[in-house]
């Protein structure tokens, strides 16, 4: 059993107990239910964001902060779509900060190859993965406020959870679990890095954190997950109607990593760097996946859920 799962046998006991205006779209080079992109190459048939007036627009990144020449283009790919489509926030699933975690290791894995965006006003919300220092939670710019866990809405209607999956502690699954469910907005995302579903073949689904996680996400109407940690970009059929993405090569690749014998990949792409963008407009988002040259690898339009009658 790996070290960080052994918080899982006195955790699962006493949870289980708790319960369970409008500019031109932009289709730069896609499921709730899920209407996704017939592609027959990722330049084909994408599902372009609407990238509509007033609209809540972000990224997704995961597993980037190597400081190498990937990852700065990556940067730059995610500032050219930018452009295009101004984003306001991008969310952060973990895995911020390879190797050193100086202050000029913030500087050069982040603060440098990010420094358009941030100039333009574009927010950064974190969570920390494997490989991060706990300590990053209070730097300015990741936007957690000192806390590992955390939940804020950017719109009345879209909420967003922050999870800390490496070392978790049954006092944060209480916490989500009260702020579920004191939730009254229609999106509820919820970010983190250990995906409960993937196709990699290096760490593949964190079976016992969905276990735990999974009965809130569904009792609560959560409707899309958005993880890391294996290194490359997957869209996961949808489980019991929540969409699962994996978005875990910001800047590390592990090509060729996706099980495509898993039956769990709606879509998967392990040949490059990705980002995802994505946009809500009522009851949908709208989605595009980036590679590092600019080419679409996925899109779609994702319906949330809602509460039965």
């Amino acid at each position: 059993m790996r070290p960080r799962h052994l918080w899982f046998l006195a955790l699962l006991s006493p949870l289980l107990l708790i319960g369970t205006g409008c500019r031109d779209a932009v289709d730069f080079a896609a499921s709730a239910s899920v209407v996704e992109a017939q592609q027959s190459s990722p330049a084909e048939a994408t599902v372009p964001l609407p990238n509509r007036d007033g609209s809540f627009k972000f990224g997704v990144l995961g597993d980037f902060g190597t400081g190498n020449r990937a990852q700065y283009q990556m940067a730059e790919q995610m500032f050219a779509v930018y452009k295009k489509f101004k984003y306001d926030s991008v969310m952060l699933v973990g895995d911020n900060l390879y190797g050193s975690q100086r202050p000029q290791d913030f500087r050069s894995k982040f603060e440098v190859p990010y420094k358009p965006l941030l100039d333009a006003g574009v927010k950064f919300y974190a969570s920390l993965g494997n490989h991060d220092a706990r300590e990053q939670r209070y730097y300015k710019l990741f936007n957690m406020d000192g806390q590992l866990y955390y939940t804020f809405n950017p719109r009345p209607e879209i909420r967003f959870f922050a999870l800390e999956t490496t070392y978790p502690v049954p006092e944060q699954f209480q916490w989500l679990e009260k702020e579920l469910k004191a939730s009254g907005s229609d999106w509820k995302i919820a970010f983190f890095h250990h995906p409960l579903y993937s196709s990699g073949d290096r760490h593949g689904s964190d079976v016992r954190l969905r276990e735990v996680l999974e009965p809130l996400f569904l009792k609560y109407n959560v409707s899309v997950v958005l993880t890391g940690h294996d290194h490359f970009y997957e869209r996961v059929k949808p489980q019991k109607g929540i969409t699962y993405f994996v978005v875990g090569s910001g800047g590390q690749l592990r090509e060729g990593n996706i099980d495509r014998r898993s039956g769990l990949t709606a879509k998967g792409f392990d040949t490059d760097l990705a980002f995802m963008a994505a946009e809500i407009i009522g009851d949908q988002m709208y989605f595009n996946a980036v590679s590092r040259t600019g080419q679409i690898v996925d899109s779609g339009e994702i319906t949330r859920r809602k509460v039965a009658p």
